[in-house]
């Protein structure tokens, strides 16, 4: 089991949870696996929290509760005590063991970024690698772009089946490069841009999608058939279809729907399944989000006529 895998179940341990928290992994930088786990206890058992296993490798913690006076450790000394905002980022360097006491309740999100992701960043000739993540003890940080990616895989941590993996990776990989260039100095890529794939490329990249509308691949797997990094296949897919690889997959997958509601004895259900939505209601939502109106509306609009089976 990867370091990622186990996140959950190490942060559950350090937190002295009942059950180890839901994670998502991601191995969208060359291999290199991250993790997002939300944690929640509204009546912990007091006492101080355990050990990570030092690595090289930080936890970004996005706050989601008030934590007022709480008492921060690391390596093995109480140094100092430090109200904890809701809403505010922090950042954890786990070969620091940091560590604190658990006397109220707590609600957070916890990233898994070792530096071996940080690393892969910088893959390009000459580019610097990230430097010292700001990895300041009590210190939080008002960070939107941390808030923003949180709340949107806190829903995907509560909904994973109606989650693509395509999704999970563009979110880990916009916040590893985030965390880079906000507290590690990474400057921007400067380069000129390289443009969009080629039409052969797009093509192949398309029909792998369609093949797969249920969302299994991950941006490793289809970078690595064109051999391109992750960022810069992301980036020339978009410039490429206007779309980032997880938003075209959705839009696709309306589209297989609208083709199966032509046929009036599938049901919504059996359509939601085909066209790799997790079930009906997930169906429903992405549907009335990209169309404007419920599939049921638009299967009666489309036909002229009532539903004959819902």
């Amino acid at each position: 089991m990867t370091q990622a895998s186990a996140f959950g179940r190490k942060l559950g341990r350090f937190l002295h949870l009942k059950d180890a928290p839901p994670s998502l992994i991601t191995s969208s930088l060359r291999g290199v696996e991250l993790a997002v786990t939300e944690t929640r206890d509204d009546n912990p058992v007091p006492g101080l929290s355990g050990s990570f296993t030092a690595e090289d490798a930080f936890v970004v913690s996005l706050k989601l509760h008030d934590y007022p006076d709480c008492e921060l450790w690391e390596n093995g000394k109480c140094v100092m005590k430090a109200d904890v905002p809701a809403g505010a980022t922090y950042l954890y360097d786990l070969k620091r063991d940091p560590r604190y006491v658990i006397d109220k309740p707590f609600h957070s999100l916890f990233f898994y970024l070792p530096r071996s992701a940080l690393d892969a960043l910088t893959e390009q000739p000459r580019m610097p690698r990230v430097g010292q993540l700001a990895c300041e003890l009590g210190v939080g940080h008002d960070d939107t772009v941390v808030r923003h990616i949180g709340a949107s895989l806190q829903q995907a941590l509560r909904r994973p089946d109606e989650t693509n993996q395509l999704f999970i990776d563009h979110m880990m990989l916009a916040l590893t490069a985030h965390v880079a260039q906000a507290y590690g100095g990474l400057r921007p890529c400067t380069e000129p841009n390289r443009g969009g794939l080629a039409p052969w490329q797009v093509k192949r990249v398309c029909e792998r999608l369609e093949s797969d509308l249920g969302g299994k691949l991950s941006l490793q797997e289809i970078a690595a058939e064109f051999d391109l990094s992750i960022s810069h296949f992301s980036r020339a897919f978009r410039i490429s279809t206007g779309l980032p690889p997880h938003q075209w997959l959705l839009r696709q997958r309306v589209k297989a729907a609208k083709q199966l509601m032509t046929v009036r004895d599938l049901s919504l259900s059996e359509i939601a399944i085909s066209a790799g939505f997790a079930n009906q209601s997930h169906f429903t939502r992405v549907f009335s989000s990209v169309v404007g109106v419920s599939p049921g509306t638009w299967r009666r609009e489309a036909q002229g006529a009532p539903e004959s089976k819902k």
